[in-house]
C-alpha cells in the first residue's frame, strides 16, 4: 500500500478514509491507534499520528480521552461530499468543457454516459 512518492501521513489518512467509506470502519467505531498503524505499516508512530491528526482536524475522527480515537458521526457523509467535489473538479468539469468544444449538450452527454455504462455492464464489469 505504501507509495514511496507520496507523504506517508497522507497515505495513512487516506487508508482510514477508505475504511470509513467502504464501511469496514463504521461511524462511532474505534479507529486504529497510532501505535497499531505504525506497527502495521512499519513507520514511525509520529508519522501515523500526523495522519490521524489530519483526520481529527477535518472532523472525521475524534478523541475520547483515555480511550482512543473514534470515527465521528457523519464522517462518511463528509468524506462522500469531499470525494464528489474532487470527482467533479477532476473529471466532470473537463468533460463538460470538451463536450462544449464538440458541440454536445447535457442530453448528448447523458446519452453517451448511459451507452457506455450499458456497455460496461454487458462486458461483465459493474457499472
Amino acid at each position: 500500500m505504501i507509495d514511496e512518492g507520496r507523504a506517508l501521513f497522507l497515505q495513512i489518512a487516506e487508508a482510514i478514509e477508505e475504511s470509513i467509506l467502504d464501511a469496514s470502519l463504521a461511524e462511532e467505531a474505534q479507529a486504529p491507534s497510532t501505535n497499531e498503524l505504525a506497527a502495521f505499516y512499519r513507520i514511525n508512530p509520529a508519522t501515523a499520528a500526523k495522519g490521524v491528526a489530519m483526520l481529527v482536524d477535518k472532523g472525521i475522527l475524534h478523541k475520547q480521552r483515555g480511550i482512543g480515537m473514534f470515527v465521528a458521526v457523519g464522517a462518511r457523509d463528509v468524506l462522500l461530499r469531499e470525494r464528489r467535489a474532487v470527482f467533479a473538479d477532476r473529471f466532470i468539469d473537463p468533460l463538460i468543457a470538451e463536450a462544449r468544444t464538440l458541440g454536445l449538450g447535457p442530453e448528448d452527454l447523458a446519452d453517451l454516459l448511459r451507452e457506455r455504462a450499458a456497455g460496461a455492464r454487458t462486458e461483465g464489469n459493474p457499472a
